[in-house]
């Protein structure tokens, strides 16, 4: 029992610190809280835990440090960086655009499907190189603490800790992004916007660097 409990904090504790640490999906979720509020902010924050959930499960079953050869590596990075400047660029030109054009995109149906956050959130962590990174280290770390011979049940006590932990996280960050809009004024709203929008649009080009150097 006492093994379990460890097991359960660690799982828990690790979907704390990989969901927190400041990236792209809260910089998409930021972006697109700031404009919607709660719901738009949760959904890109939901929709990163498909990704999440298949890099862990990859991680854990030791096959995350195969996609850090450069064969599969450079190509996950540049699928990256095409949705990171993609978006980016949504979130600037919203920033930018003048309100006769915010109302009609308002009113309007949208033909792009990374537009809809969920989906957003889905791509970005999928193609995302931090977390073939991450899992490429961190499951054999978890494996060696579990044990190199570590029971099924084990690895997926430790995998519903992690998730659990990664969906409170959803709530607690579209919270924090929620009251931040209600607190911004339209300016600081456009602000924070194309901020957040450029930000995305560097990650993309320090990435593409990374993979061709």
């Amino acid at each position: 029992m006492g093994e379990m409990i460890q097991v359960i904090l660690t799982g828990f504790w690790l979907g704390l610190v990989f969901n927190a640490a400041p990236g792209p999906i809260f910089t998409e979720s930021l972006r697109r809280g700031v404009r919607g509020g709660f719901r738009p902010a949760f959904a890109v924050q939901v929709g990163s835990l498909v990704g999440d959930a298949a890099w862990a499960i990859l991680g854990l079953a030791g096959a995350a440090a195969l996609l850090t050869q450069p064969q599969l590596h450079i190509p996950i990075t540049l699928a990256g960086c095409l949705v990171l400047t993609f978006l980016g660029a949504q979130g600037v030109y919203a920033a930018v655009r003048p309100p006769e054009a915010e109302e009609i995109q308002a009113s309007g149906a949208s033909s792009s499907p990374l537009r809809g956050p969920l989906v957003a959130g889905a791509l970005m962590s999928l193609a995302s190189v931090w977390n073939v990174a991450y899992w490429g280290g961190a499951g054999g770390a978890v494996g060696g603490a579990l044990g190199e011979t570590a029971p099924l049940n084990s690895l997926l006590v430790f995998f519903a800790a992690f998730m659990a932990s990664s969906l409170i996280w959803c709530f607690v960050c579209a919270w924090f992004i929620a009251g931040l809009r209600r607190a911004a004024s339209l300016r600081w709203t456009r602000i924070i916007e194309g901020g957040a929008g450029a930000s995305l649009v560097v990650m993309a080009a320090l990435l593409a660097v990374q993979a061709f150097r």
